[in-house]
């Protein structure tokens, strides 16, 4: 009607529990739980994209180091997942605030608010898609999640900071803010807590066999199962999708670049002395089994090109297509007499996708960097 304005109204909420204890308590979840993982999504950037000055002193050992960070890693992602729902359920009402901010402080909060939701949202989803390997977005992976996991850190720094005199007066049910909250809302604040306990496990328990093979037959939701794939090991990129076709044993030839350069063919390499090793797979997805491996140490062939003590080794693949087909390892990777050039897979000769007829299988290493098809080996000054 003329004359008339139109007046909007922000939305009004009268849900319960949207209380500040509420939001306290799985806060101290989901805290901890962004840490883990960023913490190890720290160690797995560093493991895969280490800068020069740290490139030599990666530790191979423990040889079951990478399994387990990265399968934290995952866990606590994904547990992060409903934890971060249920939060934001509780906070929802907030922004929708109106003004926005009506102090400094306040703007401080709502900008933290704002980075921290859209950022957590964002790494949350692409993390989980890349557990599936499917990536629907122009953009690498990898750098951005990366640049976004520092952004939602800071965010969720400067939060914590802003929001301390209200976190401290809820942090218990003994806490001056909590006693100020309906008594009858308590019941009820329990048992949205135990409902969201119960939702953690359950995508924890159905999802982290794909690492933590003793729960493996309780998976229903991981995209691996650890016991599927050629010679019972799952593959992420097939000899078909790097390119690769059955090598002939006659044609092959591994060369070997260093002081004194050599180079072997398939049956000088099969009568090098053999060793075996157990170690894992552990790949950035998630999953991971461990194996036993047989081959030539890495040592073995350094020592004979009289390669430097300290001497770094780049490993490359004989693959046509796709990533990583370069990897380096520091000397302590390479000179560990876990470090094999394996030519068999417990006790078999290795599967076209597994590498043959030769790959690399190394302690403590991302799977990624577990070269396969290797063709050379370069020693690095």
């Amino acid at each position: 009607m003329e004359g008339m304005k139109l007046r909007v109204s922000p939305p009004v909420f009268t849900g319960r529990l949207h209380d500040a204890r509420t939001a306290t308590v799985i806060g101290r979840w989901l805290g901890p739980a962004f840490v883990v993982c960023f913490v190890t999504g720290l160690v797995s950037h560093v493991m895969q994209h280490p800068p020069g000055w740290l490139a030599d002193d990666i530790p191979s050992r423990p040889a079951w180091g990478y399994r387990l960070t990265q399968g934290l890693h995952v866990a606590s992602g994904i547990a992060a997942i409903p934890l971060l729902l249920a939060k934001l359920w509780t906070v929802y009402p907030r922004l929708f605030q109106w003004p926005p901010f009506r102090s400094v402080r306040q703007g401080l909060e709502r900008l933290s608010i704002a980075a921290l939701v859209a950022g957590s949202v964002f790494e949350l989803a692409t993390g989980l898609l890349n557990t599936v390997q499917w990536y629907p977005w122009p953009f690498s992976f990898v750098p951005v999640h990366y640049a976004v996991a520092w952004l939602v850190v800071g965010a969720l720094v400067l939060h914590i900071t802003v929001k301390a005199p209200e976190i401290r007066a809820h942090w218990t049910r003994r806490s001056p803010g909590t006693l100020a909250l309906p008594v009858q809302d308590g019941p009820d604040r329990r048992s949205l807590l135990a409902a969201l306990t119960a939702a953690v496990g359950a995508v924890t328990l159905t999802t982290v066999g794909q690492s933590f093979t003793p729960l493996k037959d309780f998976l229903l939701f991981a995209p691996r199962d650890p016991d599927e794939g050629p010679q019972s090991l799952p593959v992420n990129r097939t000899a078909a999708a790097a390119g690769v076709g059955r090598i002939a044993d006659e044609e092959y030839r591994l060369s070997v670049a260093g002081p004194q350069p050599y180079t072997l063919t398939l049956d000088e390499l099969r009568a090098l002395p053999q060793h075996e090793v157990e170690l894992p797979i552990a790949c950035v997805e998630g999953w991971s089994k461990s194996a036993r491996w047989t081959g030539v140490r890495v040592l073995d062939l350094l020592e004979r090109a009289d390669a430097p003590e300290q001497a770094r080794v780049r490993v490359v693949s004989l693959q046509l297509r796709g990533g990583y087909r370069v990897s380096e390892m520091g000397h302590r990777h390479a000179r560990d007499p876990l470090t094999l050039l394996a030519l068999r897979l417990n006790g078999e000769e290795l599967d076209p996708d597994h590498g043959y007829p030769v790959r690399l299988i190394a302690p403590d290493r991302p799977g990624v960097l577990q070269t396969k098809w290797v063709g050379r080996l370069e020693v690095l000054a």
